[in-house]
C-alpha cells in the first residue's frame, strides 16, 4: 500500500512539471504586448507605450495613463479612455501595430523597432482616412 501512494505522489508530481512546462507562463504572453507604437505626425498623441507591471499591461501617452483590460483576442479595453486597443499581427503571428478607438478617434499605429513603418490617422465620425505616413 505505501508503493501504491509513493506511486501515486511521484506520479502526480511529475504530471504537474511537463505541464507547467508546456504551458507559457501569463507574463510571456503579455510580453509580446509590451514596446513602444508609433502614430502619425500630427496625430492626437505622437505615441504610446504598453508596460507590464505585475502581471497587467497599462497603455501610456501624453494624454495619461490606463490599464488594459482583456475583452478578446488581442483586443483590450482603455478603461481610462473609455476606448479599445485592437493589436495587429502579421501572416507569422507577430504584434506589428495597434488600431485603439477612443474618445471619437481611430489611431492606427506601427509597434516601433527602429524599422521603417506606416501609420495612418482616420475621422472615427466619417471613416476617412485623413492622412497616412510611409
Amino acid at each position: 500500500m505505501k508503493k501504491l501512494v509513493l506511486f501515486f505522489c511521484v506520479s502526480l508530481c511529475f504530471l504537474s512539471f511537463t505541464q507547467a512546462q508546456q504551458t507559457p507562463s501569463k507574463d510571456s504572453t503579455l510580453k509580446e504586448y509590451v514596446g513602444k507604437y508609433v502614430f502619425a505626425q500630427g496625430s492626437v498623441v505622437p505615441d504610446v507605450t504598453v508596460a507590464l507591471e505585475n502581471g497587467e499591461l497599462t497603455m501610456a501617452s501624453t494624454a495619461g495613463v490606463s490599464p488594459l483590460v482583456k475583452k478578446d483576442v488581442d483586443v483590450y479595453e482603455l478603461s481610462a479612455f473609455q476606448g479599445t486597443a485592437k493589436f495587429n499581427r502579421d501572416a507569422n503571428k507577430k504584434i506589428i501595430g495597434v488600431t485603439i478607438d477612443a474618445r471619437g478617434f481611430i489611431l492606427e499605429g506601427t509597434k516601433s523597432d527602429g524599422a521603417s513603418f506606416s501609420t495612418g490617422f482616420l475621422n472615427k465620425n466619417t471613416g476617412t482616412e485623413l492622412f497616412r505616413v510611409r
